[in-house]
């Protein structure tokens, strides 16, 4: 990690406690040591189930370490709502990414991985590797 900058990570759901939920796992997961920042973006402004362009773009910006964001998602509509966001190019922090990954296991091996002080790419690998799990 050079200097201070650490990469932060944005869960972005369609519900709040969801984004919550796998925001607290995967701090918890990734250890004692100096987490990388997380920021949940679940819901609607309103606390109602949808995306929300305007708590995306505060989450990204709250986390903003200097290396970079990567955007983790679970549904469609999160997708298009992200993409928009970085079509805009002035929402959202430089060095935001859309990270394609599996949202709970990519998330956990995301901040696992931003909490060593990797970079934005080494993030968005370790996440897309979350594929490659398998459970039988």
């Amino acid at each position: 990690m050079s200097g201070d900058k650490q990469v932060g990570i944005v869960l972005v759901s369609h519900s709040a406690s969801v984004a919550g939920a796998v925001a607290e796992l995967a701090q918890g997961l990734a250890g004692d040591g100096v987490l990388a920042p997380v920021a949940a973006a679940g819901g609607t402004p309103d606390g109602g189930l949808g995306t929300s362009s305007e708590l995306i773009a505060e989450a990204a910006r709250s986390v903003d370490g200097g290396a970079g964001v990567a955007v983790l998602v679970d549904l469609g509509s999160a997708v298009l709502t992200v993409k928009a966001l970085l079509a805009e190019g002035d929402e959202l922090p430089d060095g935001t990414r859309l990270v394609d990954a599996p949202f709970v296991e990519g998330a956990v091996a995301a901040v696992v991985t931003a909490s060593t002080g990797a970079d934005l790419d080494a993030v968005e690998a370790a996440a897309m590797e979350a594929y490659e799990y398998r459970k039988v």
